[in-house]
């Protein structure tokens, strides 16, 4: 991977920052693959971990991070984010101009509804400039992952970067789920591609590439004339991977890979993809592990939520066949374990 950024400017700084900042969560997508899961429910809003829904990570770094103005944008099926936005991301506090808002897919600049991750945001950006953010972090909304944002902003400022792009490290073998980036030992991009059946893997290690987290800085102007210019390109397919991120290496703009490590350890941080039946188990029942690598009942990083209103679980144990015992497992509260071993 290339060089671990260096560790994050003063907390005073990185506050001004962030408090700059204009969060974009992408949360219009299908998610097809996830089958009866998402029958009814756009991804994002998909429940996680006994008592989160998804898009509860991307917002808790957010506030968690000292931004406070978040936008989320929805297409598909979004009754039920709406809703769990509404009932459980209400506390900010307007009168400071602090909001988390719920916005669908409008027509705003034509008869079209979203054709990609770009056009949704092109067709709300005169709401985005209204609100005069320095930088906008565009961020997609079905990840699960702990990060703190300030830094990564930093790093954006610090390098002049034009773009700053999230990486993790992933298989190989994976490629054809992520977009692809190759990036000088500096952090500096030299090709994003998305999706590559043959993606370019990381010097010395052919079996490793390094894969974007759907996590984007950007200078408010330039992204501005990016998607102008992006929605006037009629073969454009109008998202970012495919279009606008390849078009601004391209016309030599500067991009930088954040690299999502420890700044301590450099090991990666825990990131996960769970746009798949498969990996979608596997995060939930890595939950349950005796030290998981997703610590939830972390004080300092707290994952919010809105509190359903449920008795607490019960386990019925002083009745012949009818003992519950639970081993390795999270119970939520509204469950009765009763003649059964989970």
């Amino acid at each position: 991977m290339p060089r671990q950024p260096a560790r994050a400017s003063s907390g005073r700084y990185v506050s001004r920052l962030t408090g700059g900042t204009l969060a974009i969560i992408m949360a219009g997508g299908r998610g097809e693959r996830l089958r009866d899961l998402t029958a009814h429910r756009c991804k994002p809003a998909t429940p996680f971990g006994g008592k989160f829904r998804i898009i509860d990570f991307v917002l808790s770094n957010c506030v968690n991070s000292g931004i406070r103005q978040i936008s989320i944008l929805t297409q598909y099926k979004a009754q039920s984010l709406i809703q769990h936005v509404q009932h459980g991301w209400s506390y900010l506090r307007g009168e400071f101009s602090e909001f988390v808002e719920v916005v669908p897919a409008q027509q705003q600049l034509g008869p079209l509804w979203y054709r990609g991750t770009a056009d949704a945001v092109h067709q709300n950006i005169e709401l985005i400039v209204a609100h005069r953010p320095k930088h906008v972090l565009v961020l997609a909304g079905d990840h699960i992952y702990k990060m703190d944002y300030g830094p990564m902003i930093a790093y954006h400022v610090e390098k002049g970067a034009d773009i700053t792009v999230g990486v993790v490290e992933v298989p190989a073998q994976d490629s054809q789920h992520f977009g692809v980036l190759t990036a000088t030992e500096w952090n500096r991009v030299t090709k994003f591609a998305e999706k590559p059946a043959t993606p370019d893997t990381l010097p010395g290690r052919p079996d490793t590439i390094l894969a974007s987290m759907g996590i984007y800085v950007f200078n408010t102007r330039l992204l501005e004339s990016l998607l102008a210019a992006d929605a006037a390109n009629e073969s454009s397919a109008h998202d970012f991977g495919r279009d606008v991120l390849p078009v601004a290496i391209a016309g030599n703009r500067q991009v930088f890979a954040y690299p999502f490590q420890d700044v301590q350890t450099r090991a990666q941080s825990y990131w996960r993809d769970v746009g798949t039946i498969d990996a979608y188990y596997d995060a939930n029942l890595e939950l349950v592990h005796v030290r998981p690598e997703l610590n939830i009942y972390d004080q300092d990083w707290p994952i919010w939520t809105y509190q359903v209103q449920q008795p607490p679980a019960k386990f019925i144990l002083d009745e012949d066949g009818r003992r519950g015992m639970a081993v390795n497992s999270m119970v939520s509260g509204g469950c009765i374990i009763s003649g059964a071993v989970v």
